[in-house]
């Protein structure tokens, strides 16, 4: 690929990442005005329009009916709960905190890939595992009542984006990424509907968490395609690393909108856990190019 694809590929995992912390940003600011999964079912109803917006204008509504393959609502289920347990520590920890710990996400794969598939990891990349959640840890600072208990829901957040993407290579090929990301939205929407008739007495919101939850929905959708763009312009092993933008947008968010700011041993927490992911993505990219070297002077 040319440099000015991957260019573009970088800018658009950058934004991408950018506008997840939005839409996460905009929950945040609503919460203490509406019930939980109100706001879930509010937000997944403005993707939900968007996304199939999207669909129509790229001509893939013949590929609708895809949604329901048994793989795609496995993974709507598990990113359900990724984002119940994201959500409802939003309320109670600061942003940059909570996706610091989120993004151990990576290397719980790695852990789920040895301990169901048999992959073997190595001395090295087991060392890069527990020191990215041992910097998850500093984050969370368990027993010091830096951070609230409920920072263990970030690490369930975790875990099922984990399970969720080790799954992901038994959906079907061919299956558009609108599609796919359709019945996540619509699995998170109906969760929205049922928790607010089940434990829940509606509100009617005002504007300004009306508006938020525009903005968050349609600011989720835009995170997916642009996420989707980056690996149709560039190289996974060169956009791969700029998914930790992640953190450094929620420091951002933290600072600007919520007035948060991380103590000393957080900041040394995500300093560990990005280093290990990025460590981690640089061995599997010199990995994959030693192996395709052999293959191309193999008979």
């Amino acid at each position: 690929m040319s440099s000015s694809s991957n260019l573009r590929a970088i800018l658009a995992m950058v934004v991408s990442m950018g506008s997840f912390v939005a839409s996460d940003s905009c929950m945040k600011l609503a919460l203490p005005h509406a019930p939980l999964f109100e706001l879930m079912l509010m937000r997944g109803l403005v993707s939900l329009v968007v996304c199939l917006g999207l669909i129509l204008l790229m001509g893939q509504a013949a590929s609708i009916t895809r949604m329901f393959d048994k793989w795609l609502v496995a993974r709507g289920v598990l990113e359900t709960i990724a984002n119940l347990s994201f959500i409802f520590a939003l309320g109670f920890i600061a942003i940059a905190d909570l996706t610091a710990i989120v993004q151990t996400c990576p290397l719980f794969v790695l852990l789920g890939a040895w301990a169901f598939r048999g992959e073997r990891l190595g001395g090295l990349r087991w060392s890069l595992i527990l020191l990215g959640i041992a910097g998850a840890l500093l984050v969370a600072q368990p027993g010091t009542g830096a951070v609230s208990p409920l920072a263990g829901l970030a690490f369930l957040t975790a875990i099922a984006s984990a399970v969720r993407d080790l799954l992901t290579p038994n959906v079907p090929r061919g299956m558009p990424p609108l599609v796919a990301a359709l019945t996540v939205i619509a699995v998170l929407t109906l969760t929205g509907l049922i928790g607010m008739l089940a434990f829940e007495t509606p509100v009617m919101p005002g504007t300004r968490e009306v508006l938020l939850m525009v903005l968050s929905g349609t600011m989720a959708v835009s995170g997916h395609l642009l996420l989707y763009l980056t690996y149709r312009l560039g190289e996974a092993r060169t956009v791969a690393p700029f998914m930790y933008t992640l953190t450094i947008w929620a420091v951002l968010s933290g600072l600007v909108v919520f007035g948060e700011v991380p103590n000393t041993l957080a900041i040394a927490g995500m300093v560990l856990v990005t280093l290990a992911g990025l460590a981690i993505i640089w061995m599997d990219g010199r990995q994959r190019r030693q192996e395709a070297r052999v293959a191309s002077v193999t008979p």
